[in-house]
């Protein structure tokens, strides 16, 4: 049976099961900007989506949504979350920038390595075997990728509206016909935050190939027709 026909005519998936209590605790306590209930719902749609086929993110930073996601992938038990990020963090997070972390700048390399925070949070979590890193630029990466259909792909790399396009174009495409599309940080006031990652979300939902699955916090969702 083809991947297409795999989803159409799969059943219901199973209800997800609690969080794991101890994971749940790393993820929140982690540094990045998804909220719990953000958080929660990813771990829910990661557990329906890879039951079918894999899951990616695109951006890292250091684990937390990685840990929501990849523990939805751990008690499905089937499919795992490839992690794409070039670890040198975002525009935003340089030196001199507002989200700028001394935490995480490196001085021996002279640049910002979220890489070795984003390894030990997975692996005190227990999810080294369900989280895949992918360690390279998005875009690179969607190019040369061979692996099939994706039954959810969660964008929340760099916020620079060609950096949000060339993600969306790189790996939409990808996802397999009722997958997910998860875009992070939507802002419809300005005042809140960049326009960026909503003016390709809702180019996205005006393309006619995604329906509005609704928002959690910023969390905007779309599903593949």
């Amino acid at each position: 049976m083809g991947l297409i026909a795999a989803w159409r005519g799969a059943r219901r998936p199973p209800p997800a099961p609690a969080m794991r209590e101890e994971v749940r605790a790393l993820a929140l306590a982690a540094k990045g900007f998804l909220s719990e209930a953000e958080g929660a719902r990813l771990y829910e749609l990661a557990h329906a989506a890879s039951g079918t086929a894999p899951c990616l993110e695109v951006g890292s930073y250091c684990g937390k949504s990685a840990m929501f996601l990849g523990e939805g992938c751990r008690a499905r038990g089937k499919y795992r979350l490839f992690s794409v990020d070039h670890h040198g963090g975002s525009e935003e997070q340089q030196p001199g920038q507002e989200y700028f972390d001394a935490d995480l700048y490196d001085a021996a390399l002279g640049c910002v390595n979220t890489l070795p925070l984003f390894r030990s949070n997975l692996r005190r979590a227990g999810l080294e075997e369900w989280v895949v890193p992918i360690v390279g630029r998005s875009s690179i990466v969607a190019a040369n990728w061979r692996g099939g259909g994706l039954g959810l792909v969660f964008i929340d790399g760099g916020h620079a509206k060609a950096t949000v396009e060339d993600d969306y174009r790189g790996w939409g495409r990808l996802v397999a016909p009722g997958g997910w599309l998860c875009f992070h940080d939507i802002y419809p006031n300005p005042a809140d935050g960049g326009q960026a990652p909503l003016e390709v979300f809702e180019a996205a939902r005006a393309s006619g190939r995604w329906r509005f699955a609704g928002m959690v916090g910023s969390l905007g969702l779309l599903r593949r027709r």
